[in-house]
């Protein structure tokens, strides 16, 4: 039986945190919830997780010690995986909060979703894949995944984009970049396609 990768999930104290942990382990990771450095430095891959609003992650992922560690974690060249406001704090900015910048590990901006359409948008949504990536493998077009949010990302680089959904336009709904993966919607949360997402990054964490 293949040994199961360790995976570390950025616990800087907001939200709920551990169904990324919990996600992770049902996809067959040996995923742990932690603040530890020397956890983090040693995990063959980390996700960023976060929940609420951008300026409020990101101040708590400062005053945690925790921003260095995902920088590095990313220069590392292991698998990173960010997850809903865990995707937007690796961007520059943001205009929810736009005196806090983000990890700008990601070129580009948070831009709120738009006119005409319920903010946030809390539902189920159709992905459309814009082109292949290992972390969307076995995944069919027109999947039906989970968002929460009210603002999405807009990367300057738009051949970072991997898929997409409809709502009041299109929005980028998740993107590669390197190393760096990232979904504004919730895989934990999204059934059995989420779940298979999970499992395609513990895969690439294996490799």
């Amino acid at each position: 039986m293949t040994e199961a990768p360790l995976i570390a999930v950025l616990d800087y104290g907001i939200g709920n945190l551990r169904s990324a942990e919990k996600g992770l382990q049902r996809a067959g990771a040996d995923a742990r919830l932690t603040s530890d450095r020397e956890v983090i430095e040693r995990a063959a891959g980390v996700v960023l997780p976060g929940v609420g609003a951008f300026g409020r992650c990101m101040t708590a992922l400062r005053e945690s010690g925790l921003e260095p560690v995902a920088r590095d974690a990313v220069a590392s060249g292991r698998p990173f995986l960010g997850i809903c406001i865990g995707m937007q704090m690796l961007f520059d900015h943001s205009e929810e909060n736009p005196d806090t910048p983000g990890l700008g590990v990601v070129p580009g901006a948070i831009r709120l979703l738009p006119e005409g359409v319920k903010r946030p948008q809390i539902q189920w949504n159709v992905l459309d894949v814009v082109r292949s990536s290992p972390l969307l493998d076995g995944l069919e077009d027109k999947t039906w995944v989970y968002f929460v949010h009210s603002y999405a990302p807009v990367p300057d680089d738009a051949d970072t984009v991997i898929a997409t959904c409809e709502y009041g336009g299109t929005v980028v709904a998740a993107v590669e970049a390197g190393n760096v993966f990232a979904t504004q919607f919730h895989p934990e949360k999204s059934g059995a396609a989420g779940l298979r997402l999970l499992s395609n990054f513990v895969d690439l964490v294996r490799e």
